[in-house]
């Protein structure tokens, strides 16, 4: 089975969703913060691993202690993805923190704020050009 065939992507999609599900709802870890998103999964051909990728909204702190609390509940989730989805083998869970989201919201404050920027200098550069006292704006 080829790294990007229609089955593992499948195969992708359906572990993201129940592994979303999983941690949403059955992990009781305090540690896990609420905020808490599966935003892809790379399950291996051979269905021997699996690299996660989370997002968390939240602090430095608050990252590292979801990776920590998903680290030491990586059995369990592992035997509650076996029993909802049917694989040949359940892959080994790899959670990696993925900082796509944080940084696409950080650029895109970033691309706001210059534009503020730009606008206030447009709007400070506009001359204002002095008409005298004869002359109507309308007659042109």
């Amino acid at each position: 089975m080829r790294k990007n065939s229609i089955k593992n992507t499948r195969i992708n999609g359906e572990v993201q969703k129940e592994l979303g599900n999983i941690i949403r709802g059955d992990i009781k870890d305090p540690r896990i913060s609420p905020l808490t998103s599966v935003v892809a999964v790379e399950v291996a051909p051979d269905l021997k691993s699996c690299k996660v990728y989370i997002s968390v909204l939240g602090d430095e702190e608050a990252q590292k202690e979801t990776v920590k609390g998903l680290r030491s509940a990586e059995g369990y989730i592992r035997t509650k993805l076996a029993k909802s989805i049917n694989l040949r083998n359940t892959p080994q869970l790899t959670f990696v923190l993925d900082q796509s989201i944080e940084y696409g919201v950080n650029m895109s404050k970033l691309i706001d704020e210059v534009n503020r920027n730009l606008d206030r200098d447009d709007e400070a550069d506009v001359p204002v050009w002095p008409t005298e006292e004869g002359e109507d704006e309308d007659d042109e």
